[in-house]
Protein backbone atom coordinates (compact mmCIF):
# COMPACT_ATOMS: atom_id res chain seq x y z
CA UNK A 1 0.00 0.00 0.00
CA UNK A 2 2.87 2.39 0.83
CA UNK A 3 4.50 1.71 -2.54
CA UNK A 4 1.24 2.47 -4.40
CA UNK A 5 0.78 5.73 -2.44
CA UNK A 6 4.40 6.74 -3.20
CA UNK A 7 3.99 5.99 -6.92
CA UNK A 8 0.68 7.89 -7.06
CA UNK A 9 2.31 10.80 -5.20
CA UNK A 10 5.12 10.97 -7.76
CA UNK A 11 2.64 10.80 -10.65
CA UNK A 12 0.45 13.52 -9.12
CA UNK A 13 3.50 15.72 -8.43
CA UNK A 14 4.54 15.35 -12.08
CA UNK A 15 1.04 16.24 -13.31
CA UNK A 16 0.83 19.30 -11.05
CA UNK A 17 4.24 20.49 -12.25
CA UNK A 18 3.23 19.94 -15.87
CA UNK A 19 -0.08 21.81 -15.55
CA UNK A 20 1.33 24.68 -13.49
CA UNK A 21 4.07 25.20 -16.12
CA UNK A 22 1.42 25.22 -18.83
CA UNK A 23 -0.65 27.73 -16.88
CA UNK A 24 2.37 30.03 -16.41
CA UNK A 25 3.14 29.83 -20.13
CA UNK A 26 -0.46 30.66 -21.00
CA UNK A 27 -0.51 33.67 -18.64
CA UNK A 28 2.80 34.93 -20.08
CA UNK A 29 1.42 34.52 -23.59
CA UNK A 30 -1.68 36.53 -22.66
CA UNK A 31 0.49 39.38 -21.32
CA UNK A 32 2.56 39.29 -24.52
CA UNK A 33 -0.57 39.34 -26.66
CA UNK A 34 -2.05 42.27 -24.73
CA UNK A 35 1.23 44.20 -24.96
CA UNK A 36 1.44 43.54 -28.70
CA UNK A 37 -2.14 44.71 -29.17
CA UNK A 38 -1.48 47.89 -27.16
CA UNK A 39 1.74 48.59 -29.07
CA UNK A 40 -0.03 48.22 -32.42
CA UNK A 41 -2.90 50.45 -31.33
CA UNK A 42 -0.45 53.09 -30.10
CA UNK A 43 1.54 52.93 -33.33
CA UNK A 44 -1.63 53.18 -35.42
CA UNK A 45 -2.79 56.21 -33.40
CA UNK A 46 0.59 57.90 -33.86
CA UNK A 47 0.70 57.12 -37.59
CA UNK A 48 -2.81 58.54 -38.16
CA UNK A 49 -1.95 61.75 -36.32
CA UNK A 50 1.40 62.27 -38.07
CA UNK A 51 -0.09 61.46 -41.48
CA UNK A 52 -2.42 64.47 -41.07
CA UNK A 53 0.50 66.84 -40.38
CA UNK A 54 1.04 69.74 -42.71
CA UNK A 55 4.54 70.29 -41.31
CA UNK A 56 6.92 68.99 -38.69
CA UNK A 57 7.95 71.60 -36.18
CA UNK A 58 11.45 71.94 -34.85
CA UNK A 59 11.95 68.58 -33.10
CA UNK A 60 14.88 68.74 -30.71
CA UNK A 61 15.70 65.02 -30.37
CA UNK A 62 15.26 61.75 -32.26
CA UNK A 63 12.91 60.48 -29.50
CA UNK A 64 10.32 63.22 -29.84
CA UNK A 65 8.26 64.71 -32.63
CA UNK A 66 6.29 67.94 -32.67
CA UNK A 67 3.97 68.62 -35.57
CA UNK A 68 0.95 70.64 -36.63
CA UNK A 69 -2.24 69.29 -38.18
CA UNK A 70 -4.89 71.43 -39.83
CA UNK A 71 -7.69 69.92 -37.72
CA UNK A 72 -6.10 69.22 -34.32
CA UNK A 73 -3.42 71.90 -34.07
CA UNK A 74 -0.06 71.20 -32.43
CA UNK A 75 0.61 67.63 -31.29
CA UNK A 76 3.72 66.10 -29.76
CA UNK A 77 4.84 62.54 -29.06
CA UNK A 78 7.86 61.82 -26.90
CA UNK A 79 9.55 59.14 -24.85
CA UNK A 80 9.60 59.95 -21.15
CA UNK A 81 11.43 57.26 -19.23
CA UNK A 82 9.75 54.11 -20.57
CA UNK A 83 6.42 55.81 -21.38
CA UNK A 84 5.35 56.97 -24.82
CA UNK A 85 3.45 60.20 -24.26
CA UNK A 86 1.15 62.28 -26.42
CA UNK A 87 1.46 65.67 -24.84
CA UNK A 88 1.31 64.82 -21.13
CA UNK A 89 -0.86 61.68 -21.52
CA UNK A 90 0.74 58.24 -21.48
CA UNK A 91 -0.10 56.26 -24.61
CA UNK A 92 1.85 53.08 -23.77
CA UNK A 93 4.32 51.96 -21.11
CA UNK A 94 7.35 49.65 -21.20
CA UNK A 95 8.81 51.29 -24.30
CA UNK A 96 12.43 50.27 -24.77
CA UNK A 97 13.25 52.56 -27.71
CA UNK A 98 11.45 55.14 -29.82
CA UNK A 99 13.16 56.78 -32.75
CA UNK A 100 11.97 59.19 -35.42
CA UNK A 101 13.82 59.68 -38.72
CA UNK A 102 12.94 62.44 -41.13
CA UNK A 103 13.05 62.48 -44.94
CA UNK A 104 12.50 65.06 -47.64
CA UNK A 105 12.01 64.32 -51.33
CA UNK A 106 15.74 63.71 -51.88
CA UNK A 107 16.48 61.44 -48.91
CA UNK A 108 17.07 61.45 -45.17
CA UNK A 109 17.46 64.60 -43.10
CA UNK A 110 19.96 63.64 -40.46
CA UNK A 111 20.48 66.87 -38.53
CA UNK A 112 18.80 66.86 -35.14
CA UNK A 113 17.73 69.25 -33.76
CA UNK A 114 16.03 70.17 -37.00
CA UNK A 115 16.63 73.62 -38.39
CA UNK A 116 13.57 75.59 -39.48
CA UNK A 117 14.62 75.09 -43.10
CA UNK A 118 14.99 71.30 -42.72
CA UNK A 119 11.73 71.02 -40.76
CA UNK A 120 9.82 72.72 -43.57
CA UNK A 121 11.17 70.21 -46.14
CA UNK A 122 10.09 67.05 -44.33
CA UNK A 123 7.60 65.00 -46.32
CA UNK A 124 8.11 61.58 -44.73
CA UNK A 125 8.67 60.29 -41.18
CA UNK A 126 9.98 56.85 -40.17
CA UNK A 127 9.16 55.51 -36.69
CA UNK A 128 10.92 52.66 -34.87
CA UNK A 129 9.17 51.50 -31.70
CA UNK A 130 10.37 48.68 -29.44
CA UNK A 131 8.42 47.51 -26.41
CA UNK A 132 9.87 45.35 -23.63
CA UNK A 133 7.00 43.69 -21.77
CA UNK A 134 9.00 41.45 -19.44
CA UNK A 135 11.63 44.14 -18.72
CA UNK A 136 14.63 42.00 -19.64
CA UNK A 137 16.21 44.77 -21.79
CA UNK A 138 15.51 42.96 -25.05
CA UNK A 139 12.56 44.02 -27.22
CA UNK A 140 9.53 41.74 -27.17
CA UNK A 141 7.71 43.76 -29.82
CA UNK A 142 9.33 45.78 -32.61
CA UNK A 143 7.21 47.95 -34.88
CA UNK A 144 8.24 50.41 -37.56
CA UNK A 145 6.36 52.50 -40.05
CA UNK A 146 6.98 54.99 -42.85
CA UNK A 147 4.52 57.86 -42.92
CA UNK A 148 3.98 60.22 -45.85
CA UNK A 149 2.58 63.58 -44.73
CA UNK A 150 -0.68 63.99 -46.64
CA UNK A 151 -0.99 67.71 -46.05
CA UNK A 152 2.69 68.56 -46.62
CA UNK A 153 3.07 71.82 -48.49
CA UNK A 154 -0.58 72.84 -48.23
Amino acid sequence: MMIVVAILGIIILGLVTFFSGGTRAWVTGQYQLEAQRNARLSMDQMVRAIREADHIQNSSTSISIDFHTPFHGNISYSLSGSDLKRGSNTVISNVLTLEFSYFDNSGPIITIPLSEEDASKISKVHIDLQVDVDKDSSPDITLNSDIDLRNHGL
